[in-house]
């Protein structure tokens, strides 16, 4: 995702000694239109193990704006010149950072770190009940807010166990800081009880990482890692202590400056505005224009919204990037891609001039590359150099900020609005010709619940305000489709990676930054019960989250995929009990009344309102059990691979394909 706000001054390296998050540096340089930039590797420091990674989902800005008070007069509760233990001294770090809330999972290497939390009067710990819920409970925190979520772990097992949250941040840009515990210094390397090398292991799938050596370097590399997450691209950041470093004591010094000048030196300046009136000039030589926008756009909503005011043109969504611009507007064609709308599809085949802010050319997105916007100019504006032509190549680029582009351009149109008159007219209206023949739609049988009605009613209910966590598969893309989104970082899903078993956790943080928020994760019951143990968290915390249970019993995208692609074998896709075919199983409820949440079953189409409108009322969590047919498909579909021309748009699991 993207981070929040940018900032065109240079902030010192002194500034970061004892501040919060939203002091962050932001500077960026400015590239050659016609240069594609390559891509430069960190320097390594000493005692530092460290990868930046460059190559994932695109993203935005620079640093995230956070609601916490920058903590510049922080009151240490230790005297100055007071000995402390390393873990004390992370924890203070993290307090400069103004952190509040950390997702952390206790074991024997990370025992002095949760020890220190409970010394800390400010770090409230919300313990998951597993490693891979914390991490993605940490992720919810900082998709739904824009600010770095925080993980802890032990080695061994429990920091392998972030492993698929520490990817899917990568793939999706967001800010993570994860902290491991490790085997004492002398044991590493000796196969200890619990070792893993988990700065190796996750080298790749990390922006950066760090092996602790020194209890005196926790200071500067906790800063560094929050500067390091939340600027340029966002991503994760993993720190790795072992445990003699947390307990050796020792005096901090605060003032410690960052030590990342390659880093820093690569960061994209604001772009030149002869490069952003080419590009005005290019919006008004052309007919048919699209702009196709991505997580990216996040932190850049209200300059977005400005550009389609002065221009009028449609704004086509990747999955990452709804609710960057409402997609109940007018203008909006929702999601593009593989189960994006015919319209907006339609839109990206038939366009002259493709405007790509904060994306990425996933395949997903693309299906054929060689097909996909073959039509029109392509102008690609991101952050990340590494996404500039890596898949698809621009006729004009610009890497920086996406806000500061978006700006930029509003200034030049403002400024030329008599002389420039665009007018798209007839283009929009060959695209609403487009919407009225082809709408998101989906059929009803008998009492049977369709998903996507389901949804439709939750988003009428909520009026389209709720917080939408999800899980992987069918009822992810349905959640695209039939909710309404109308802000940024009001929709959690896995994208990059897919992984299941996000949505529950990622509702967690999601209600953890958003008190008073209305949370929901739509579910499916493949997604669900791999992270179901964290019902038991959302009791202990109270966390009104409620749980739409959209249950098929099958694996229903892999379902999908077997009837349109393996003449409907299935190959071990039924999630229930083969021998009792017709009892649901396993039964949700219980897990619910294991974990005294409330809960209930819906079968009907008929009674399913009513059903949603209790889970809304009743305060705390609430989990609804909606049993939906399993030969439902998500539609439309373009298949792997393929252009628009061979995309499905209808068909089900109850018909030959």
């Amino acid at each position: 995702m993207a981070a929040v706000t940018a900032r065109t001054t240079f902030i010192p390296p002194s500034t970061f000694r004892s501040s919060s998050r939203s002091p962050f540096p932001t500077s960026k340089s400015t590239l050659p239109f016609s240069l594609i930039p390559q891509k430069q590797s960190l320097r390594h420091f000493l005692h530092i193990s460290n990868s930046l990674h460059q190559s994932a989902a695109v993203t935005t800005t620079t640093i995230p704006t956070t609601t916490e008070t920058p903590l510049q007069d922080f009151a240490s509760r230790f005297a100055a010149d007071e000995p402390r233990k390393g873990a004390d001294i992370l924890v203070e770090a993290l307090e400069r950072q103004g952190v509040t809330t950390v997702f952390a999972y206790p074991g024997g290497a990370s025992m002095e770190i949760h020890q220190a939390l409970t010394r800390s009067n400010v770090i409230r710990n919300v313990l998951p009940r597993h490693e891979q819920g914390g991490v993605f409970a940490a992720e919810g925190y900082a998709r739904s807010s824009g600010v770095p979520g925080i993980c802890i772990a032990t080695s061994g097992p429990g920091a392998t166990n972030l492993v698929s949250g520490l990817a899917d941040a990568l793939l999706d840009s967001v800010p993570l800081i994860a902290i491991t515990g490790q085997v004492p210094r002398r044991m590493i390397g000796t196969d200890a009880f619990q070792e893993t090398p988990i700065v190796e292991v996750t080298r790749s799938i990390t922006k950066h990482n760090y092996l602790v050596l020194d209890v005196d370097d926790i200071p500067r590399i906790v800063n560094e890692a929050f500067l390091l997450a939340s600027s340029g691209r966002p991503g994760p950041v993993l720190i790795d202590i072992p445990k003699d470093i947390q307990q050796q004591l020792a005096i901090p010094n605060w003032e410690q400056p960052i030590r990342l000048p390659g880093y820093m030196s690569r960061m994209p300046k604001p772009p030149s505005e002869v490069h952003l009136e080419q590009i005005v000039r290019l919006i008004s030589e052309s007919e048919k224009p699209v702009l196709y926008v991505g997580g990216g756009c996040l932190n850049s909503s209200e300059e977005l919204r400005r550009f389609v005011e002065l221009t009028g043109i449609p704004v086509a969504s990747t999955l990452m990037g709804l609710g960057a611009f409402p997609t109940a507007d007018e203008l909006s064609l929702q999601m593009l891609g593989m189960h994006g709308t015919v319209y907006a599809n339609y839109a990206v085949d038939r366009c002259d001039l493709l405007l790509a802010f904060g994306v990425r050319f996933d395949d997903r997105v693309t299906g054929k590359i060689e097909a996909f916007a073959n039509r029109a100019k392509i102008v690609h504006i991101d952050i990340d150099s590494a996404e500039i032509g890596k898949n698809k190549q621009p006729h004009v680029s610009v890497c920086s900020d996406v806000k500061l582009a978006l700006e930029g351009m509003n200034m030049i149109l403002e400024s030329k609005r008599d002389k420039l008159k665009l007018e798209y007219s007839t283009w929009r209206q060959e695209l609403n010709e487009e919407k009225a023949k082809y709408p998101l739609s989906y059929k009803t049988f008998g009492e049977a619940i369709p998903p996507q009605y389901a949804i439709q009613v939750l988003d009428e209910l909520t009026g389209g305000n709720a917080i939408i966590s999800t899980g992987v598969g069918q009822h992810q893309m349905w959640a695209a489709q039939f909710y309404k989104y109308k802000r940024p970082r009001q929709w959690l899903t896995s994208g990059g990676l897919g992984a299941m078993g996000f949505g529950l956790p990622a509702a967690i943080g999601a209600a953890v930054a958003n008190p008073g928020a209305v949370v929901v994760d739509i579910d499916g019951d493949g997604s669900f019960i791999m992270n179901v143990q964290e019902l038991a968290t959302i009791c202990v915390e109270n966390l009104p989250i409620k749980i739409l249970l959209l249950n098929n019993q099958h694996l229903g995208m892999v379902v999908q995929w077997e009837d349109r692609f393996y003449k409907a074998n299935r190959a071990h896709t039924y999630l229930g009990d083969p021998s009792k075919e017709s009892e649901i199983f396993p039964n949700m409820l219980k897990f619910a009344e294991a974990c005294r949440i409330p809960a209930a079953r819906v079968t009907k189409r008929k009674a399913l309102k009513a059903a949603i409108q209790k889970m809304l009322d009743t305060p705390g969590p609430y989990l609804l059990d909606v049993i939906v047919p399993h030969q439902e498909h998500v539609l439309p579909m373009i298949p792997s691979g393929g252009a628009f021309k061979d995309m499905i748009t209808e068909g089900d699991g109850r018909t030959e394909q």
